[in-house]
């Protein structure tokens, strides 16, 4: 597959969620976890997504229970637990699998791209894809949402054209 836009997931509450409607648009794709101590990272992802939403910045959450077991329940129980305690409006994905070779394909894709020592080693690893779904950097678990150097790459991602060439 030529781009992060070639692939799918289920979205939280079932619906199918294509990469292809994120088109045009940075994606900041983090793989979350309702039990784990960094879950109040939600807070500032959300805040991410309100202040840079409007300009074109999808945030976009993957729960996974790959690590430490902390994100145990139902989709609909999480979606319940991000929308209460963190006012989390932004699209999340399904329970998906983000390492190893049951990883969802875009996972599996990423890791090619940026090398196995940038896949997620815990929750609220961060991924930044370009708008053309080309590229991708990878900030892990300790570069919190609103880590300076995560925003600057946000803010040049959004400065780019949108109409950019594709190769």
């Amino acid at each position: 597959m030529a781009s992060a836009h070639d692939f799918e997931f289920k979205a939280i509450d079932g619906r199918k969620l294509s990469m292809k409607d994120f088109a045009g648009k940075p994606v900041l794709m983090v793989n979350v976890a309702s039990f784990c101590g960094l879950t109040p990272q939600y807070g500032d992802l959300q805040k991410l997504h309100e202040t840079y939403g409007p300009r074109g910045l999808v945030v976009l959450g993957v729960p996974c229970n790959d690590f430490g077991a902390q994100e145990p329940k139902s989709e609909g129980e999480i979606a319940k637990f991000c929308e209460t305690s963190y006012g989390v409006t932004f699209p999340m994905t399904s329970k998906e699998k983000v390492i190893g070779a049951d990883a969802h394909g875009l996972y599996r894709w990423i890791a090619g791209q940026v090398g196995e020592a940038a896949t997620p080693k815990w929750n609220f690893h961060k991924y930044l894809v370009d708008r053309r779904g080309e590229k991708a950097l990878a900030f892990d678990t300790a570069v919190e949402p609103s880590d300076p150097k995560l925003v600057k790459e946000i803010e040049r991602l959004l400065a780019e054209q949108p109409q950019g060439e594709r190769k």
